[in-house]
């Protein structure tokens, strides 16, 4: 018996559904092949990390902990990161994801990664957005107002006490070394570690009614202060506490809501606290900028010198270009990180 009409349509709208990817305005979120198993070489300690230790100044040295933020918007950047450091990692059993999300669609979330990766030893962590809600305002681009873009102010509330250190990663960024170098890095007496840019001029992340406050641009006097980039920094989470620096922090974001002192959201509050102390770690570990400016998006370059990571930060994200034609050249070295299911496997043909 031939098909009937309604037959047809129905058929069709699910074969449309299947070889068109789901976008956040559709309400689905994506769906990713299953990542391989990344397994422990023989010269790896045998470790395992818990919530529930019972001493909570426990430290495992051996335990490499990376925090990101787990949101729809950027879910496939944040996967391709994951997958990145665990193809790299030489003992990637021994790395656990400490996510951060708000409570929208966190269960969802939850399920997708631990699909995706089914042996990753990973925790999910809420975070109540109404700590900033009240102290944002409006950035040059919208995603740097979200106020999950300022949770990597609270990790040391939301942590446990028995992770001293932190790896704190941005969504879009691939790692193409072994992230236990970044990890065994010395902060000393610093509180926070970064690739430093001493070249950049601090005139460009503060308005002018900063510059002209005598008792705000002292704040940078004597200091040494260069510019870093807070989508890589190793954090010492149990001198954050003891220095209360989330407490820093909101104190510059009550001075931006009264009196608009800088434009990119959660950047520069980090550079009115900790910039001129930050302990340095090779350029390497931070090639930003690969998303280009905040505005247009354009393409960018690598900056000379090695390369261990590589991030887009600014306005351009590899998997929307590349979704959209318009790939940029560097988004090639995104693209194999990319682990988004384009169709699915019962019409391979689509």
């Amino acid at each position: 018996m031939p098909p009937t009409l309604i037959q047809t349509l129905v058929f069709l709208f699910f074969t449309a559904a299947a070889c068109f990817p789901a976008t956040e305005s559709s309400g689905e979120l994506p769906t990713f092949r299953e990542a391989p198993a990344f397994r422990n070489g023989r010269e790896c300690p045998r470790t395992s990390w818990s919530t529930a230790a019972a001493d909570k100044r426990a430290h495992n040295p051996s335990i490499i902990h990376i925090a990101m933020t787990l949101d729809a918007t950027y879910l496939r950047g944040s996967v391709a990161g994951v997958f990145s450091v665990l193809q790299h990692a030489s003992c990637p059993e021994n790395v656990v994801f400490h996510f951060i999300s708000t409570k929208h669609r966190r269960s969802e979330l939850h399920r997708i990664i631990a699909a995706t990766f089914p042996y990753l030893t990973f925790h999910l962590y809420l975070f109540d957005a109404n700590l900033v809600r009240g102290k944002i305002s409006y950035a040059v681009r919208r995603a740097l107002d979200q106020p999950l873009n300022y949770a990597r102010m609270y990790l040391a509330d939301l942590l446990p006490a028995t992770v001293r250190r932190i790896i704190y990663f941005d969504s879009d960024l691939i790692v193409v070394d072994d992230v236990a170098k970044l990890w065994s890095i010395d902060l000393g007496a610093h509180v926070l570690g970064a690739p430093e840019y001493c070249h950049a001029n601090f005139t460009n992340y503060f308005t002018h009614r900063f510059w002209s406050n005598p008792n705000y641009a002292a704040s940078f006097r004597g200091r040494g202060a260069c510019y870093f980039n807070t989508g890589v920094m190793v954090i010492d989470l149990w001198k954050w506490r003891d220095g209360k620096y989330t407490e820093k922090l909101e104190s510059w974001m009550r001075i931006q809501k009264r009196n608009r002192i800088y434009e990119l959201g959660s950047q520069p509050p980090f550079l009115l606290v900790f910039a001129g102390d930050v302990e340095r770690v090779e350029h390497r570990w931070n090639q930003h900028g690969l998303g280009g400016d905040n505005l247009e998006g354009l393409c960018r370059d690598l900056h000379p010198g090695p390369v261990s990571l590589l991030h887009w930060s600014g306005k351009g994200k590899p998997w929307l270009r590349i979704d959209s034609k318009k790939p940029c050249p560097l988004d090639s070295l995104w693209a194999p990180y990319d682990l988004f299911r384009h169709s699915s496997s019962l019409f391979s043909d689509c």
